[in-house]
């Protein structure tokens, strides 16, 4: 629960910081007022390390320049058009923008650039109440129009003005209240929950980019799974990445299978988990989140009623595949990250195989080869896919990963397992045989690579002997 006593203490350490302090002297120099706005007041008061300083201001954007050039070693006016000037104080890059009073044409979410003549005024037509404050500088005057401080208190996210109005305005503040709503650990009021399920088709106007910048934002908090389940109630999602509802599948009295969604919902949880206790420190691992996210959203597609009560899925991996490789390329993800996401979902099922009887070492190289340089996120999704409640299976499924780990391990010891290749090159082959580059290279590659990862290393004379052999027996 917020302490307004050591808010207002951590205000006052913003208020301090070099950076907030070189700007507030200048512009009061100026003869301008100038405040910290929005998450680092909201963080601050919050005791969350605050970064990313935005400042709003009455002087215009010209002044702006004006002031910071002496203070700062960068500048930047590509947001002029719309009130902001960057600019890079002691090291560290911030935006300044003129009090605003946007208005929008509910077309295209592009608004109406118009300058605010108080600062009140700009507060209010921001997202979220709680990102509504601000803190003058010099000094430590908290500005709170729409009661922020009580939303956090309270822990509620709610709009400034009309919900209608605000998500009429900008669409994509709904998904921002799922984001929020998963960074922060708070509840959407009732209100506001209810207009984004009223308003959810008005975010087709909305850019591919801009929702899946946001999605990213989403799924790199410490619990995307609050901000899924706030997508998925308010329906929203559907208008975005709806393969994800898709999983809440019925069930009928007959045939039984596990929730899939919430299925899908422990497996992120699980997959961060891991991601963190094996990688601490590290950035969050976006394709392995939205992989464990969307690895059966295969199964709706491919399910089957059998007889006796049972329900298949057969081939969900490979269709699951393709569907989130077509659904994140509309949503504008680079080719590295659906490449990444992709495979993942297409190798999810790989090792339950070897769970049923001990793989061969040929087996193991395959497994490295094919995963490439998503193994280790294939480890951890493959081990956060298992959300039985029986202990015994589960600590039989843990044990089996455990020990292909280890033999993958050990061979890339004594292999170099990371960069399986034949023992002949391609120059070698055509010399070796006396054939001109073409299909029968290529061929003459796939049977060594074959050999390779069946045998292991046997040594370059061997390979030759074994591919003239080979092509004998083909002649």
């Amino acid at each position: 629960m917020l302490n307004m006593a050591d808010g207002l203490s951590r205000l006052g350490a913003l208020a301090e910081n070099p950076v907030v302090r070189t700007l507030a002297e200048a512009f009061s120099s100026a003869g301008f007022d100038l405040a910290v706005v929005g998450g680092p007041v909201r963080d601050a008061l919050l005791g969350r390390d605050t970064h990313d300083l935005d400042f709003t201001t009455d002087a215009l954007p010209d002044d702006i320049l004006r002031i910071v050039k002496p203070v700062s070693t960068a500048q930047w006016d590509i947001g002029r058009a719309f009130g902001t000037i960057g600019a890079r104080v002691q090291g560290e890059q911030v935006e300044i923008t003129t009090y605003r009073a946007d208005s929008y044409d509910g077309v295209t979410r592009k608004p109406t650039v118009e300058f605010g003549d108080t600062i009140d005024s700009d507060l209010v037509r921001r997202d979220f109440t709680v990102n509504a404050m601000a803190l003058q500088v010099p000094g430590t005057r908290l500005i709170d129009p729409t009661g922020g401080v009580e939303d956090l208190v309270a822990g509620v996210l709610r709009t400034p003005a009309d919900p209608e109005v605000s998500f009429g305005d900008d669409p994509l503040r709904m998904l921002r209240a799922a984001r929020f709503s998963a960074q922060l650990g708070f509840e959407i009021e009732a209100e506001t929950a209810a207009a984004i399920e009223r308003l959810r088709s008005s975010l087709a106007i909305v850019s591919p980019e801009r929702v899946q910048s946001e999605l990213v934002r989403l799924m790199q908090t410490d619990d995307p799974v609050r901000g899924i389940r706030v997508l998925v109630d308010t329906g929203l999602i559907e208008e975005f990445l709806p393969e994800v509802s898709a999983l809440r599948l019925e069930v009928d009295e007959h045939h039984h299978h596990k929730d899939v969604y919430e299925h899908s919902l422990t497996v992120l949880d699980q997959a961060i988990a891991l991601e963190r206790s094996r990688h601490p420190g590290e950035e969050p691992d976006v394709a392995l989140r939205i992989a464990s996210l969307l690895h059966d959203i295969g199964k709706p597609r491919t399910r089957k009623l059998e007889d006796g009560g049972a329900v298949s899925f057969h081939h969900h991996d490979v269709v699951g595949s393709r569907m989130a490789r077509k659904r994140m390329q509309a949503l504008r993800f680079d080719t590295a990250t659906t490449d990444a996401v992709a495979k993942l979902i297409e190798l999810h099922l790989r090792f339950f195989g070897y769970a049923e009887g001990a793989w061969t070492d040929s087996a193991v190289r395959r497994y490295v080869r094919d995963a490439g340089d998503v193994l280790e996120r294939l480890h951890i999704l493959t081990r956060a896919d298992v959300t039985t409640r029986n202990r015994r299976k589960a600590a039989r499924l843990a044990a089996a990963y455990d020990d292909i780990e280890s033999r993958i391990a050990a061979l890339r010891d004594q292999e170099e397992l990371d960069a399986i290749r034949p023992e002949l090159d391609g120059n070698r082959i055509q010399q070796i045989l006396g054939i001109a580059p073409g299909r029968e290279v290529g061929e003459a590659y796939r049977f060594l690579l074959d050999l390779r990862l069946d045998e292991g290393v046997i040594g370059p004379e061997a390979a030759e002997q074994r591919l003239r052999d080979w092509w004998a027996a083909r002649s």
